[in-house]
């Protein structure tokens, strides 16, 4: 928001006195100032006390946050997403860590774009052409975040075999998906992991979810749970905390991340 900028230029404070006085970091005031970070409106609030913004200045900026916070660039595609789903994306934008297991198709945050026009064109089957193009937009579109030039966010993803070996799209846009989970996996910020059949049966087969994890320390971990119509947020400390003990007996039964690779590459030269 370029108007904290100006309210702290006007204060007479460097970034770094500010960041001192509300707990925070000088980095994360430039990253509010610039846009790259929406702050939540309990910062902005701080924020102005900080630089003496009363009344309805003060209200008015609380306000744009709150705003801001709820309609980023998916927003206008609304109407094309299920319900809740939008809440998500909201939601995963502000997130530093995803934890996702996936029992059927590849993440969204991983899929390729004929890979995820195919997953879409199956599951919209009364979405127009049209409807089908703004899905695979909004879903391509969501990738940025795993690689964002200053602060990607940390995708930890755990698929099912099954995810490999569903020939999706056909045998050349599957191998392409599997490529690039094996060049995802390199980066830095992503960790891929593969439950191989023969591990059984497991604490997560009643289906796919996801555990958001957020920078602010004071934020609690979220679950979310997607159907074929909705998504869904609970709201209870122990669902979440159920879902994180779920995704820790996931992991352990998982290949690493380096036989996982070479499993994925694997299947991808038997296509």
């Amino acid at each position: 928001m370029a108007e904290l900028n100006r309210l702290r230029e006007n204060s007479g404070l460097s970034r770094v006195e500010v960041a001192e006085r509300i707990g925070s970091t000088d980095t994360t005031i430039w990253r509010y100032e610039t846009g790259l970070t929406r702050p939540k409106p309990t910062d902005v609030a701080a924020l102005t006390t900080v630089y003496g913004v009363t009344g309805q200045e003060r209200d008015s900026l609380i306000q744009m946050a709150r705003e801001a916070r709820q309609r980023g660039w998916w927003h206008r595609h609304r109407q094309a997403l299920k319900p809740g789903f939008d809440s998500y994306i909201g939601l995963e934008a502000e997130a530093s860590v995803v934890r996702s297991y996936e029992p059927l198709v590849v993440p969204g945050l991983m899929q390729t774009e004929p890979y995820a026009r195919a997953v879409i064109e199956a599951t919209s089957i009364t979405h127009t052409p049209s409807e089908v193009d703004e899905k695979v937009s909004v879903r391509i579109s969501r990738q940025r975040l795993l690689h964002g030039s200053s602060d990607p966010i940390q995708l930890v993803a755990v698929l099912d075999e099954a995810v490999l070996r569903r020939r999706v799209g056909g045998r050349e846009v599957m191998r392409e998906q599997l490529e690039r989970l094996v060049d995802l996996g390199r980066l830095p910020n992503v960790e891929i992991r593969v439950i191989p059949f023969s591990a059984g049966a497991h604490a997560a087969v009643d289906g796919k979810f996801c555990l958001l994890s957020f920078p602010e320390p004071e934020d609690p971990d979220l679950v979310y749970l997607e159907q074929a119509a909705s998504g869904l947020v609970p709201e209870d400390p122990e669902e979440v905390r159920r879902y994180t003990l779920m995704f820790g007996s996931l992991t352990a039964m998982a290949f690493g991340t380096e036989a996982s690779a070479a499993f994925i590459a694997q299947v991808a030269k038997e296509l």
